[in-house]
């Protein structure tokens, strides 16, 4: 039986990080506000089945990695090192609940309705909510889509959950894999590939494409590939999967067959969006070629009271891309102006060391016939690096050669993540590589690095060779 309809200001469909901030935001700025979840829990894929538990277990990982083979060489004795697995994930769990709870507590505070259950247009002003009481209906003035997305699947290996699982299923094994390919060298194949590889599974990492996380510069991606494989994961480039069976997947390189032994196989090729069921059509919400929601530079659909933002429109699939294109929208739907800088998106792989970028690349820049200057700094000749025995990888800074402008950088280091924040900060406000040079950095720390490489640009690094 379907209830009495509600009627908002806005209602958003998908609590992830799109969603639910687009939601917060909407509801501070006065509106009233629904949002409505299938699953039990907010956040979306990022916080119950993604970037959360992904990097708690890296990080769970990497403390095994560093008692194993590096302790002893800080003057620890720590003797035989086990993995509990089941411990492990158990903290895993314990840190997904406390996102997701603290969201639960923020909607309240905030104010914002949330329904539970599965979302479908039935015109383009009205949402059923199927849940398990039933059907009810909501009205809106406005609707955001931010349902997300979900991982592809390969035709001729379909995700079993058991053997060809997708990163869900990769987050919560029950106990470490004795061979493990995975299906794709994207940030979520080698984040993965490395957890269970430090766990003491044998990892092969089997990529379509040249050189794994491709979307980096050929010079970065030759280091992080030399590091990932120093710490014990085999990669295969270049290689076509054909299928799995009886324990083994192969594949192809040219006339070159390829036989790889798994009892788990992680296909990880990318995500779709996932707009399927959601009565669209009854809204007059039209998609593109890819499945995707057509929106305008406003994120505004063909309908016009209609949103959509994060995973089910074009750009990068990142929770953090998300929570701008929600924000933003919540402020253009209350009249405000809403900001959103799609060109400055950072990309982060999560292992160890870390892979960061923001804007163009060296390799991207020069394919586009853009006179660039590059300066660039190792790691190894930071002082903090060397006292925290992180001296892998080094900054490097793509600046205009005739303006001097920041134009994109890439960093391949422990903590890239967090240090490229500085360099999209000052891009953003139109920096040049001097402007970075020339700013002030504590001493000692892993920033100076960024520092010195804008310094690099115009070959005034002050402790580069």
């Amino acid at each position: 039986m379907s209830s009495p309809a509600s009627s908002y200001d806005l209602v958003v469909i998908g609590a992830g990080p799109g969603g639910y901030v687009c939601a917060f935001r909407a509801s501070q700025l006065g509106l009233k506000v629904a949002l409505i979840e299938k699953r039990s829990t907010l956040g979306g894929t990022c916080l119950n089945v993604g970037c959360i538990p992904s990097k708690a277990l890296l990080h769970s990982s990497e403390h095994v990695a560093f008692a194993q083979k590096h302790a002893a060489a800080h003057g620890l004795k720590l003797g035989s090192v086990e993995v509990d697995l089941p411990t492990m994930l158990k903290r895993k769990d314990e840190v997904v609940a406390k996102n997701t709870g603290g969201l639960t507590l923020l909607a309240k505070a905030r104010k914002v309705t949330v329904l539970t259950g599965e979302a479908s247009f039935t015109s383009a002003t009205t949402v059923a909510v199927k849940g398990e009481k039933g059907v009810t209906e909501v009205t809106a003035k406005n609707i955001v889509i931010a349902t997300g997305s979900a991982p592809v699947e390969l035709p001729f290996m379909k995700f079993d959950g058991k053997t060809v699982v997708s990163s869900d299923h990769a987050i919560a094994f029950t106990e470490v894999p004795k061979k493990l390919v995975v299906v794709g060298g994207g940030v979520i194949g080698v984040e993965l590939g490395s957890v269970w590889s430090r766990l003491g599974a044998d990892v092969t990492v089997v990529e379509f494409l040249p050189k794994i996380i491709a979307t980096y510069d050929d010079d970065i991606v030759r280091n992080f590939t030399r590091l990932m494989q120093k710490q014990g994961l085999k990669i295969e480039v270049g290689a076509k999967v054909t299928g799995y069976a009886n324990g083994v997947l192969t594949a192809e390189r040219g006339t070159e067959k390829l036989s790889f032994p798994a009892d788990k196989v992680l296909v990880a090729v990318g995500r779709r969006p996932y707009t399927d069921n959601l009565g669209l059509d009854k809204a007059g919400v039209e998609l593109d070629e890819k499945k995707r929601v057509k929106v305008d530079h406003h994120l505004r659909t063909s309908a016009k009271n209609i949103w959509a933002i994060g995973d089910v429109v074009a750009g990068p699939m990142l929770a953090h891309k998300a929570e701008e294109d929600g924000a933003a929208v919540a402020e253009w739907i209350a009249g405000k102006a809403g900001h959103i800088n799609w060109d400055l998106v950072p990309g982060i792989v999560y292992t160890h060391p870390e892979v960061a970028s923001v804007g163009l690349g060296e390799d991207q820049a020069k394919a586009q016939g853009i006179a660039i200057n590059i300066g660039k700094f190792n790691f190894a000749a930071n002082g903090r690096a060397i006292a925290a025995d992180a001296t892998d990888g080094y900054v490097k800074i793509i600046a205009d050669a005739k303006t001097d402008k920041i134009l994109g950088a890439q960093i391949l280091g422990a903590n890239a993540g967090e240090l490229i924040s500085e360099i999209v900060t000052h891009m953003e406000y139109g920096g040049s590589a001097e402007d970075l040079g020339r700013t002030i950095h504590a001493h000692p720390t892993m920033s100076e690095a960024i520092k010195e490489a804008g310094l690099a640009v115009s070959n005034s690094a002050i402790h580069g060779m």
